[in-house]
């Protein structure tokens, strides 16, 4: 199995509870290394598997059930009531979302009753545009289509995965940023609107090659999914973990086509 690998905490859009709000867990030789958005019940869900608080987080766009969670997070923090290790969490967050983040959450006078905190301090932010490292790896963010414009943002570990966060189709970002054979988690419900992608559109959108590649999730129910399965494409579910292998780190277990790592899933727990 590849040193890399992707965990779903959850894969459901705003309104399927049941499914988990979307979120994910890069994994580095089995250890958590960054989460991937922060919705409600994410804290719960992340400390149910790994026993701790995240060290870092990425966040893709502001809507509740993808940052809902990160006020939760601030309490436990700020009171130590979850077991945390090393220094403040790392919050890593796109330039265009760091105002929105205030507004919507450190605005908040007096966030602890006690008072004398403030939000950004159970948080090492750290503002990113093109790219940033962590832990020695070297990601790569884009903007996608999701309302309005500069609001949302995916992101990129090259030769390993391609996380979209909620989007329209962004064939021109995946030809750029997902070129090498890289998993591409993709944002996809049975139907489509105007800051989701649909079932529909993959075929007008993508390129075979491309659709070969997809994990859809952030879809609207169980049925949702088994439709998208239907039409064949691969979804996430929650607790799955696929493993990040890259083409020329194949393991015996791995069939590489075309260019493409065929990824295998475990599931979890």
């Amino acid at each position: 199995m590849s040193a890399f690998s992707l965990r779903f905490l959850g894969v459901g859009n705003a309104l399927a509870s049941t499914l988990g709000t979307s979120a994910a867990v890069l994994e580095v030789e089995g250890r958590p290394s960054l989460l991937i958005d922060c919705g409600p019940g994410t804290i719960d869900a992340y400390l149910g598997t790994y026993g701790a608080l995240p060290e870092a987080l990425f966040v893709t766009h502001t809507h509740l059930d993808h940052i809902g969670g990160l006020e939760g997070l601030f309490y436990r923090l700020a009171t130590g009531l979850a077991p945390v290790h090393g220094a403040a969490p790392r919050l890593f967050c796109p330039v265009p979302l760091v105002a929105i983040l205030q507004q919507r959450l450190a605005d908040y006078p007096s966030i602890l009753a006690e008072g004398g905190r403030n939000f950004w301090d159970a948080f090492q932010l750290i503002p990113v545009s093109a790219q940033f490292w962590h832990e020695r790896l070297l990601f790569r963010v884009f903007p996608v289509r999701h309302h309005d414009f500069l609001t949302a943002f995916g992101l990129a570990l090259p030769g390993r995965f391609l996380y979209t966060g909620d989007t329209r189709p962004i064939p021109e970002v995946l030809c750029r940023y997902a070129c090498h054979g890289e998993r591409i988690f993709h944002d996809c419900a049975n139907a489509r609107s105007p800051s989701h992608t649909g079932i529909e559109d993959l075929p007008l959108e993508y390129q075979p090659e491309q659709r070969r590649r997809l994990i859809l999730y952030h879809y609207e129910s169980e049925e949702a999914g088994r439709r998208i399965e239907e039409h064949g494409y691969r979804i996430a579910r929650r607790g799955e973990v696929f493993d990040l292998a890259a083409p020329d780190d194949a393991t015996p277990g791995e069939r590489v086509r075309g260019g493409e790592t065929v990824v295998r899933l475990e599931a979890a727990g």
